[in-house]
Parts: C-alpha cells; structure tokens; sequence
C-alpha cells in the first residue's frame, strides 16, 4: 500500500524544485487504516511560499488514486542543509549561512538584515543573527539591546536572545562611543571568535549583517565557513547599484551563490491619499537584476516610521505587523528560504 501512495505522490511537484516530493524525500509518516489514508509532507522550510499548493496537490492527488478512502494531509517542515559535511568544523549545528551585503552604506542592509531574520523565525525557522559590521555595529539598537552584556556558558559565550533570534554583535563587548580602528588580521580573529567562541547550537539560518563594501570582513567570512548564499541590498538611485554590482562581484569570487537582490526604499505611499511616489525611480533594479539573471526578492517601501521604530529597537515586522514594510519584508524572507533551498538541493 505505501508503495502505492509514494506513486501517487510522485504526481506532485514542488514548483520552485521542479521535482516531484518523493525524489525530494518530502514524504513521512503515512498511516493507513481501512477507510483513510493520512500523509506527512515535510517541506524544505516553514516559509515556504507554497506549502498550500503542494498540500492541495497532494490531497488531489491521493484523492484520486484512493477516492474510497478519507485523506488528509499534514504539513510540517525540516529546513534542508546548504553546507557539505567535510566542511562543518565550524558552526556544525548552523544549516545555512545567509549574508547580508551592499555595495554601499546608507542603503538599509542592517535594517533588512533584522527584519528578515525575524520573519525568518516568525515562519517557525530556528535563527541567528550575527552583527559582522564591525565598524559600525547597529544591530543592537534596532533589537532594544544596548547595555546588555553576553554571559559564558561554560567554555562559551551565550548570545543574547531577542524576538526569537540568537544575537551577538561587538556592539555587545564595547561602549557605543568606542571606535574599532581595526586592520585584517585583527578584523579576521574578531569574525573567527563570533563564529567559534559563540554558542549559537542549533541553527537553520544563521543571517550575518555584513559591513558595505568589498573589506576584509567579507574575505575572513568566507574564507573562515562556507557561507551558503548571499542576500544584496541596494536603493533604486543608479550610484547605489552600480556599487551593488561590485558586492555582487565579490561573492561570484569567493563562490557564494547570490540568491538575489532586495530594492530598499523604493517607492513611498502616501498616507493620505495613498498615491504611490517612486521618488528614485522606477523598475530599474528589477530590470538590471533580471538582465544579470538574478533573482528580484521584492521591493520594500521608502516608510517613514521605519527609521523612528528601528531608533527604538522595535523592528517594523513585530511593531507594525499590517504595515506595508512588514508585509515586504515577509514576502522576501519567504522568497528567501525558498531560494536557499533550491540552491541546498542543486548546488
């Protein structure tokens, strides 16, 4: 009978795999009795934007091939690993390792970095969010951390937990008026401890706000753990994205995969007569980025409550959860843990 179900089964496809769910061992528990059929799909992630189109088609499916039997379908999820066994002496409990980059600053990164961390965890995933802007170490503003001190656990340092998320910056060791004057090999053994020194424990995303630029944080990243893929910010103004190719260049050169591109302040609605303004321009990022063959994750508007909200380290998607910034931002986690899974099974 199992044999039977699985070839049913075999009829549905994951859309963005373009597999069908038994190759892609989506299949668990089946119980049969001897009026119904009940079946547990495991999808690659909790945010899986279409975990009810696989779950109609499944039932549709089953439905057909036993149309005497009761089905029912439960979904669940198993976030797919995007790292290679041989090379996980670092962060072995870490899945996925997601940068976040620009070409620039001034364009949102830390701001998109947090939001999507946390949409990310609302979706059920486990998450960290490791501040490598170590010049300019934000994170613990937008979260409501400043003054909060890690403690050790045992040979290890705990990050600090905050909406869901594991979380530790450098902000956490030194006075927010403190610089970090901080050549390679000092910025190299700072990134090695965060990554070593830290218990972060079991992780299916861990998100890393990297600085802007192409420096010597990015290379000691990539150089110290497989990163798994890359998330590029940028602003629809033509300076910021030509910046933006460069970031992009980076990653293609330490072969991280980039799972596409994030539009920050692209268009601005008014709060009055909703008329939506593209104060920058229109459509630009979303052509260059389809012209390069990347993935476009979504546009997030320019909101002026976002700034104020992130000042107060109460991010936009737990603090104005019916806004159109959190909506945004939940759009381009889900597209996100999508994209991470296709490049987990391809790559």
């Amino acid at each position: 009978m199992r044999d039977k179900i699985l070839e049913a089964l075999r009829k549905v496809i994951d859309p963005e795999l373009n597999k069908d769910i038994v190759s892609l061992n989506m299949v668990g528990h089946i119980a049969v009795s001897d009026d119904s059929i009940k079946v547990q799909i495991n999808l690659t992630t909790p945010a899986c934007p279409l975990r009810n189109v696989i779950k109609q088609d499944a039932y549709k499916a089953l439905s057909e091939a036993f149309p005497e039997k009761k089905v029912e379908v439960e979904m669940g999820a198993s976030v797919v690993s995007g790292r290679h066994e041989e090379k996980k002496e670092r962060l072995p409990g870490v899945k996925n390792i997601i940068a976040v980059g620009a070409g620039k600053g001034g364009v949102g990164k830390s701001t998109v970095a947090v939001n999507l961390a946390i949409a990310l965890a609302q979706s059920g995933a486990k998450v960290g969010l490791l501040d490598a802007d170590l010049y300019g170490p934000s994170i613990p503003i937008m979260l409501g951390l400043q003054g909060e001190a890690p403690f050790a656990i045992e040979d290890k340092i705990a990050p600090i937990e905050k909406f869901g998320l594991k979380v530790f910056s450098i902000g956490f060791l030194i006075k927010s008026s403190d610089a970090v004057a901080w050549r390679g090999p000092l910025l190299h053994k700072a990134i090695q401890q965060f990554l070593e020194d830290v218990a972060w424990g079991e992780l299916d995303y861990m998100v890393v706000d990297l600085p802007p630029g192409t420096g010597d944080v990015q290379l000691s990243l990539s150089q110290l753990v497989p990163v798994t893929s890359a998330v590029v910010v940028t602003t629809p103004q033509d300076v910021a994205f030509a910046d933006v190719l460069r970031a992009i260049r980076m990653f293609e050169l330490t072969k991280v995969p980039v799972l596409g591109i994030v539009e920050n302040m692209a268009y601005f609605v008014c709060n009055k007569c909703s008329t939506v303004h593209y104060l920058f321009g229109q459509g630009r990022v979303k052509e260059e980025s389809q012209k390069k063959g990347l993935e476009y994750l979504g546009a997030v508007p320019l909101d002026p409550s976002v700034s104020p909200l992130s000042d107060q380290g109460k991010p936009v998607v737990v603090s104005a959860t019916d806004s159109e910034s959190a909506m945004a931002f939940l759009e381009i986690a889900s597209r996100v843990a999508s994209r991470q899974s296709v490049v987990a099974l391809t790559v």
